[in-house]
Formats: C-alpha cells, structure tokens, sequence
C-alpha cells in the first residue's frame, strides 16, 4: 500500500509543501472559466491545480447536472490563462475516456462514487495502464476501509500517483456543517496508509463561505496535506452549491489569513516537544492499565450475575453511571459529547464481554 507517488513526484510541478486546487464547483460557460482565471490573476492567488465541476451527480434530478464534454473544451482557457494542471471529477468509464481525450492532468473520484465499490472498479479498470494521478474523496458515510479500498482499486491496475480528498461526511442531526468533518477519519487513513497526502475540502464540509477559513485552519492544524476551496467569480450566481464559492479575492484572503504550519514528522521534534511526547506516553499506559484492571472488575460482575441468573444490562444502574461520569468529566474540563461517546464505548465492550461468558457456561452445560 506505501508505494505510490506523492503530489511533488506527478511530474506537473505541484512542489508546495501545502497544494491548493481551486475554481467553480460547476463549469459553467467559457465566459466563467475565463472570468475566474482572469480574477485570480487580478487577487494574485493562482493556485497549484485548477479544479472544475463537468458532470455534476446532484442528490436528486431536476438540478444542474453539469455541461458535459464542452466544458472539457473550455479547461484550454486555464492553460493559456495559468498554465496550471487542470482536475475533475469522474463517476464512470465513459467520464473517464472523455477527460482523457481531453487531457485533463488529474481525476478525482467524488463522495457518491466512493461509495460504490462496481462504480470504482468500473473508473479503475478504465484507466489500466494510464500514467495520470487519482484523487479520491471519503465516501459519503464515514467509513474507512471503502475509503481505502477505492485506493486500493485504483493502485491494483497501476495507478501509482495517489492522493485523498477530506469532504466529510453526511450526518443528519448535525446542524452546524453540511458534511461532518469527522477529523479522525482522514488521521486514520494516514495512519494506515504511510505517505498518503489528504487535501482537505472545506466548501463541501462547511456548506457556506464563512466557514471556510476555520475549518481550513483546523484541516492545517491536524495535519493535512492542502485545500480544494471551490472559487467562483459571482459565487452568488453559481448554477451550483453557490452558498459554499467565494470569489478569487476572498480565497486570497482566506489564504493569508491561514497560519500554514510545517509537519512535524519532517523535523527533528524539539527537547520539550519530545518531554511532552514521553509525559503522554505515559499516561496512556496507565489509561490502559486502568483499563484492563477495570475490565477484570466487570468480568467477576458479569460472573456474578452468571450465578444468580440476573440480565447483563441493568438500565437503572447503566443510567446512573452515565449521568455521574459524564458530570465528573465536563466538571474536570471535558466535554459533554467526548464523555458520552467514551462511556458507550467502555460499556458496549463491558457487555460484550459479558455475553461472550454467558454464551460459553451455556456451552459448558450442553456438552456435559
């Protein structure tokens, strides 16, 4: 899984420790291609890749679905007006035969696609044997190893230029972004996968312009590898996700207001840095002493409740924990959320463990 070329190694001179990739979510006319190269020259901001919209996969019919081929025509306007690599999305075979014919410099594969194991299999198998990179977007649920494995697809027929796209992902109940970020995913992905650039989406993950500078911010902080910030001359206007562009000035300023940070992993931490690192290990191996030791507890409770034929879960008791706990925790200065979430984890493993007993004395007893 680790040999695939990084962005500086594509051969389109993409060297910026960070990359951009910038333009309208939907090309829309030549006049608009035209008008935003020509605003980004005027704000001084050309970004490393140009990104346009050419098939548009809405949520549901009726919206603008993108102009098709001719918009493919029109990514000329881009090389005479930047002279940078141009990108777009590509959601089956005959995408991809298009923007090759075309010579589009990068694919990204969208969130919809992602999702789609045949779909991505379909893309892969069209490019056996190309010599072009690959972005591919999280799926539109938060679900690592489809992520990966889109990856892995497209590597299995050679594509070895590789990078991933951070978009978010789709929660109901979550008023405040448009797609959850979900920052664990993307950190985990670079994980499990060494030197694996993530270039973060924030138009997308936001749904609206004045988002976009934190959750940029909050992208370079934990580490991730560059933007694609959908960049639009009359974002207000935009045949598509108009609320979510701004304008090449705005995307100037967006950038210079982000304080782009230098990866750790390619500098020798400091002394205190690596104190700090220490301190935390340790702490970790006492979290997970604690662990285990509180594990024991529940196995000798689950024993008990074993021989006096009680249910695993008690809801009064399970109530009374989580109200007490969760209260110790945001009175010790963490939130609410973490606190819940961590003590569904340790309880939906406590029960586990005492089923798995349960199921096993019940086997006992049968083979006796």
């Amino acid at each position: 899984m680790e040999n695939h070329l990084q962005t500086k190694d594509w051969g389109l001179g993409l060297n910026n420790e960070h990359l951009i990739i910038a333009g309208p979510c939907s090309a829309e006319t030549p006049e608009q291609i035209e008008k935003v190269c020509q605003d980004m020259i005027t704000a001084n901001v050309i970004p490393d890749v140009f990104r346009a919209g050419i098939w548009k996969p809405r949520t549901r019919p009726g919206s603008f679905e993108g102009i098709g081929e001719d918009g493919l025509k029109w990514m000329e306007i881009v090389r005479e007006k930047l002279n940078i690599p141009i990108t777009t999305e590509v959601g089956n075979a005959a995408h991809v035969e298009m923007a090759l014919k075309h010579d589009v410099d990068i694919l990204w594969i969208g969130a919809r696609t992602t999702v789609n194991p045949f779909a991505v299999q379909e893309i892969a198998d069209a490019l056996k044997g190309v010599d072009i990179p690959v972005m591919v977007k999280n799926p539109m649920n938060p679900d690592l190893e489809l992520w990966r494995g889109a990856l892995e697809r497209l590597q299995a027929v050679g594509i070895n230029k590789l990078a991933a796209i951070h978009r978010g992902f789709s929660d109901a109940y979550d008023k405040k972004f448009r797609n959850k970020p979900n920052w664990s995913m993307p950190i985990h992905l670079k994980r499990l996968w060494k030197g694996m650039q993530v270039i973060n989406d924030p138009s997308h993950i936001v749904g609206n312009r004045k988002g976009i500078l934190e959750t940029s911010q909050r992208a370079i902080n934990f580490g991730l590898d560059g933007l694609m910030i959908e960049t639009h001359h009359d974002p207000d206007n935009a045949w598509s996700d108009a609320k979510q562009q701004v304008t090449p000035q705005q995307l100037r300023d967006i950038l210079d207001k982000i304080d782009f940070k230098h990866p750790v992993e390619n500098e020798h931490p400091s002394e205190k840095l690596q104190d700090l690192r220490n301190a935390v290990d340790h702490l970790d191996d006492q979290l997970l002493d604690l662990l285990a030791e509180r594990f024991a507890i529940i196995d000798q409770i689950g024993a008990h409740k074993r021989e006096n034929n009680l249910t695993v879960f008690q809801a009064d008791r399970w109530k009374q924990v989580m109200e007490s706990r969760t209260k110790n925790g945001v009175d010790k200065n963490l939130s609410e959320k973490f606190m819940k979430e961590l003590l569904y984890c340790i309880h939906e493993e406590s029960v586990k463990r005492q089923e798995k007993k349960l199921r096993e004395d019940i086997s006992e007893k049968k083979s006796v």
